[in-house]
């Protein structure tokens, strides 16, 4: 019975994992070509000349460009990859309380960023004087988009998550006439109303005896994981769009001093939003595989997008009707999308869980984590 249950349970783990990949990649790029063709995304009513400004040095501007590749991409190994090896740190690893805090700090930098950076740079583009003023200026298109895609991202999620839930509750299931069968059967009941639960000590041991109470167990573990790789697929989506906005954004620029503070941003920007990410693919339990494929792409976007950016140097108008419509429409989908992951899959999830739960004094720590890390990514603001 324990070999069956071995082989069934990594039978639903090689489906959830192959399945949220294709339809979380095919969700990003419907979403984007819709993006792209939203109404009017192509007039162009006004053109406006850039601003001349003393910071304009394509040479320069090139320089700075290529450290910053080399610079951002370092940094989003290392924010990355520092929580998946951190894990035969004792003190890191993803029960104890200092992994917790650490995904705090990280969570409220990817708050600050939707809210302080992402946001405000969509209004700012969308309400720009080189655009007509209806509709741009007649209707707040960025809180709608940012709205419309925070719902959009709890439909995808909840979606998901229902959908590999019962299919790992179908593959997991025991096969009728067998005692383990009758058992779960008949514990069913408990389990969809919540009562019946298996009591789990500190070491995540069950103390629950017979059969059905170790099924019941078995069953809840592969549903946490379940949700745990729903929320690291979406997470990346999100991340993995605003980065590539934001990379060609700065690469499209001939602006040195914008660059500059830019770059120190981003480093700063990606380690700590990396190291959020790395935690919940700990967490979501992958091979190392599918790990370090997921922390590829996260580290490679940004960079890649910065040397699209500079691909296009020569055609890419950052004052043209076009593009100003566009980077600002993609930027208040990213805003939504981060907003919503941060608040409800990264804070809330943890904040709500039982080990937040169990101690007031981690939650205090916690949210004194989140406030730093919002108030650090906010202060970039001032100069990014």
């Amino acid at each position: 019975k324990l070999i069956n249950s071995t082989k069934a349970k990594k039978k639903t783990t090689r489906k959830m994992t192959k399945s949220p990949l294709i339809s979380s990649a095919a969700v990003t790029v419907i979403l984007l070509l819709a993006i792209s063709h939203f109404p009017g995304a192509r007039s162009q009513s006004l053109t406006c000349e850039p601003d001349s400004n003393s910071c304009n040095d394509k040479t320069k501007a090139l320089q700075l460009k290529l450290i910053g590749i080399f610079a951002i991409l370092i940094s989003s190994i290392i924010g990355v990859f520092l929580p998946l090896f951190a894990r035969s740190v004792p003190a890191f690893q993803p029960d104890r309380s200092p992994f917790f805090i650490v995904k705090a700090f990280a969570s409220g930098i990817i708050l600050s960023t939707a809210f302080m950076h992402v946001l405000p740079d969509s209004f700012h583009m969308l309400s720009s004087p080189c655009l007509a003023e209806n509709p741009w200026r007649k209707f707040p298109f960025s809180g709608f988009l940012a709205m419309t895609s925070a719902i959009f991202t709890l439909m995808v999620d909840s979606i998901t998550t229902s959908v590999f839930t019962k299919s790992a509750r179908k593959d997991m299931r025991p096969e009728v006439g067998t005692d383990k069968a009758d058992v779960a059967s008949a514990e069913t009941p408990d389990q969809e109303t919540g009562r019946g639960q298996v009591p789990v000590t500190h070491y995540g041991h069950s103390h629950g005896h017979g059969h059905g109470h170790g099924h019941g167990h078995e069953l809840s573990t592969g549903l946490q994981l379940v949700r745990y790789r729903v929320i690291a697929i979406v997470l990346e989506i999100g991340i993995v769009t605003h980065s590539v906005v934001i990379g060609l954004a700065v690469g499209a620029s001939n602006n040195t001093c914008t660059i500059r503070v830019l770059v120190a941003a981003l480093c700063f920007h990606q380690m700590f939003e990396g190291m959020s990410l790395g935690g919940s693919i700990l967490q979501a339990e992958y091979t190392w595989m599918k790990k370090s494929v997921m922390a590829f792409f996260f580290a490679v976007t940004t960079p890649g997008g910065l040397a699209l950016g500079m691909g296009i140097n020569s055609t890419y108008k950052e004052n043209s009707p076009s593009s100003l419509i566009t980077i600002g429409l993609l930027n208040g989908a990213s805003a939504g999308l981060l907003i919503y992951m941060a608040l409800v899959d990264l804070l809330a999830a943890d904040f709500m869980g039982k080990k937040m739960q169990r101690s007031i004094k981690l939650q205090l720590k916690a949210y004194a984590a989140v406030m730093l890390g919002a108030a650090g990514m906010s202060l970039m603001a001032r100069w990014a």
